[in-house]
């Protein structure tokens, strides 16, 4: 479920020229590091002059290449969990996809390797909507176990955005079943409701959030709630979620719910069943060897997508942030990684529709 399902065609027009005109406006206060943050800016080859220009047509190949010391959040930041292999040499990248529109920031990554094959402003921080839930899941799967009773509170079921929507206030609801409703339909109701069953607040549970970036080594990347439901003090960058992509799939009870397409729950409502459908564009349209991951939403953050997907072997992320056709962009992406980087043969594939 989407956000954008409340909205009309007109509506969702004017609201995307309307955030767009914003970007323009804030690109540099957006993308600007933190304070104190030592800054290497890497472009791909020339004359400092030449590199100079080179970086001023277009800032999207600017990369920060020293991280610092501390998160956003004030913590100690650890090494990175997956090492992106060259995230800081543009030169380097293995394909040079044409977007006539491109998403504002992207990244095609080897999930094993942690190779980057294409990058757009990795490090450009920008609102990530829903794809803040991939934390929300991964701090919950790590300290709440699946048996575990979520209760229902008040605040989770007056949550604002998209929601489960049928979740029972006051009821006990299966951990492992509110994972379903937070990861396939992005119900806010269900990420509050795990905040506060794992923390006992949202509050409590933001601080784990960025605790666990931290240890993850995510530098560009702070949290500030659950869900990611309109808020610019929740952001982060695409090499973060790379990352953050990684650890997702290293956790089995993660992995398990975002390669779902449907599911079919017991839940104490009427009928005592919960349907559940997954809102990932290369589920829904079938895109051969898709694993995952998450989605995400909202008229500040735009239309974004980090998507996963393995082949005979070889395990690909493509994220695009902000993008007008987040399917389409990242079917086309993990398409040239497989096919022109590890040249596996093309499969039959169905299309994605312009504009998914």
């Amino acid at each position: 479920m989407s956000d954008r399902l409340f909205m009309t065609r007109e509506q969702i027009r004017r609201a995307e020229a309307a955030r767009r005109r914003r970007n323009r406006i804030g690109a540099l206060g957006l993308s600007a590091v933190p304070v104190g943050a030592a800054i290497i800016l890497a472009v791909s080859a020339g004359s400092p002059s030449s590199r100079a220009r080179g970086a001023a047509k277009d800032p999207g190949r600017t990369v920060a290449a020293v991280a610092p010391a501390r998160s956003l959040a004030g913590l100690p930041l650890a090494k990175p969990a997956l090492a992106l292999r060259g995230i800081a040499s543009p030169a380097g990248e293995a394909i040079r996809p044409h977007f006539h529109h491109p998403p504002r920031a992207g990244l095609l990554f080897n999930l094993s390797s942690g190779r980057v094959l294409w990058q757009r402003a990795p490090y450009r921080r920008l609102e990530i909507a829903s794809l803040t839930k991939m934390m929300t899941a991964l701090v919950t799967v790590r300290t709440a176990p699946p048996g575990g009773l979520v209760r229902v509170t008040k605040n989770a079921v007056e949550s604002d955005g998209s929601k489960v929507g049928v979740l029972p206030l006051g009821k006990r609801v299966r951990v492992e079943s509110m994972l379903y409703g937070l990861l396939l339909p992005s119900g806010n109701d269900a990420a509050v409701a795990l905040a506060e069953h794992v923390a006992g607040s949202t509050a409590a549970f933001v601080k784990l959030m960025n605790a666990e970036a931290a240890r993850l080594g995510m530098g560009c990347t702070r949290y500030s709630n659950p869900s990611g439901f309109f808020d610019r003090g929740n952001f982060s960058c695409a090499a973060d979620l790379a990352i953050l992509a990684d650890a997702d799939e290293a956790q089995p009870r993660i992995a398990r719910i975002v390669r779902t397409y449907a599911a079919v729950l017991p839940f104490p409502i009427k009928g005592g069943r919960l349907y559940l459908y997954n809102n990932n564009p290369l589920l829904i349209y079938r895109y051969p060897g898709v694993t995952g991951l998450k989605t995400g939403f909202t008229l500040a953050a735009g239309r974004c997508l980090v998507a996963t997907a393995e082949r005979d072997g070889v395990r690909l992320g493509a994220i695009v942030l902000d993008s007008t056709a987040p399917g389409v962009q990242a079917k086309a992406l993990l398409d040239r990684g497989f096919e022109d980087v590890y040249h596996l043969p093309r499969v039959a594939e169905p299309e994605i529709p312009p504009g998914a």
